[in-house]
């Protein structure tokens, strides 16, 4: 009589840094596509603060928003009972680890980094190690868990690159300590660009306001920035992703496909010969009516605080739990006393 084993399924690690309201890029990007994955596969999914520190924060701040991060995973679909939810400074695993990965780690890797590039370009009064090493304390976010995939943008490969090559090079040494990782490149992830610049990715760091799209952001202020979202002369709505001259109402045809279920190629076929602000005005009005619902389960939550320590604590537990494991097996491998 034949046995139905049923496969385990394959383990996901992803996070957001609460440093600033997130914005409608984060949600489209990755939190929508996260609860489409809950299903399918064990997730583990963390509020990444221990990231947030190489930009100075101000700890209240810090604090505040790690917990509206929480409350707006769940508003957005992301399940409890499903996936685990915890705060990465809860679990100092992700800290020892990243130690042990830097001395696997070459400067060479991390100098070739186009995040620390960037952001020491936008942070040049405060270039601190942490930045530099970011890339490292990642690759200890995900080996932790012994993750397979990673659901990612195409934008964030070279971060998965490091993570393999150093998991690589450790399994060289040790033998078969660390699973290696894979990108998940979400076909249905939305890459959202800056409605001020749309040339450029959409950023909740962004210093001009009117570029982004915060999932906070009152409904009519929303309406007010697709509707000055910076388009072109020429005045037609075509899906265009190879032509720069097009990157704005490629942005919002691709917010609009995104919102609506549909793709880019089938909105710019139904808004066919319509004028830009019609367009913007049928954008602002389907991004709004697909925040509202999200809203409405956030401020619910957030008021329930005993909720809220409750998934904290038993997530922080689990991901203890499972990291541990992989701790102990490293620290035994390179020689530390484990107990």
């Amino acid at each position: 009589m034949e046995q139905n084993i049923t496969e385990p399924k394959k383990r996901i690690f992803s996070g957001v840094q609460p440093s600033g309201n997130i914005t409608l890029g984060n949600y489209l990007g990755a939190i929508k596509n996260w609860v489409s994955l809950q299903d399918d596969y064990e997730c583990i999914f963390a509020m990444m603060d221990l990231h947030s520190i190489t930009v100075r924060q101000t700890p209240a701040e810090l604090r505040k928003r790690t917990m509206e991060l929480l409350a707006l995973y769940i508003a957005c679909g992301i399940d409890p009972e499903k996936s685990t939810l915890f705060v990465q400074s809860h679990n100092s695993a992700h800290a020892e680890l990243a130690w042990v990965l830097n001395c696997y780690t070459y400067m060479g890797e991390l100098q070739r980094m186009t995040q620390f590039k960037d952001k020491s370009s936008r942070h040049a009064d405060n270039i601190n190690a942490g930045l530099f090493t970011y890339p490292v304390l990642m690759a200890s976010d995900i080996l932790l868990y012994q993750t397979e995939l990673v659901p990612v943008g195409k934008d964030q490969m070279q971060h998965i690159e490091i993570c393999r090559d150093v998991a690589q090079r450790f399994n060289g040494v040790y033998g078969d300590v660390f699973k290696i990782p894979e990108g998940l490149l979400v076909k249905s992830g939305a890459k959202v660009m800056s409605l001020t610049e749309p040339t450029k990715k959409m950023s909740k760091s962004d210093p001009n306001p009117k570029a982004f799209i915060s999932m906070m952001d009152d409904f009519n202020v929303i309406a007010k920035k697709i509707k000055s979202a910076v388009t072109d002369s020429e005045g037609v709505i075509e899906y265009r992703p190879d032509d720069e001259a097009k990157a704005g109402i490629n942005n919002l045809l691709t917010i609009m496909a995104a919102m609506t279920n549909s793709t880019p190629e089938a909105v710019a076929k139904e808004f066919e010969g319509q004028g830009y602000g019609t367009f913007k005005g049928a954008v602002a009005d389907a991004v709004v009516e697909a925040i509202r619902p999200i809203r409405e389960e956030y401020d619910r939550i957030i008021k329930d605080k005993a909720y809220l320590q409750d998934i904290c604590k038993n997530g922080a537990e689990a991901s203890h739990r499972i990291a541990q494991r992989t701790l102990k097996k490293v620290y035994k491998k390179v020689g530390f006393i484990v107990d």
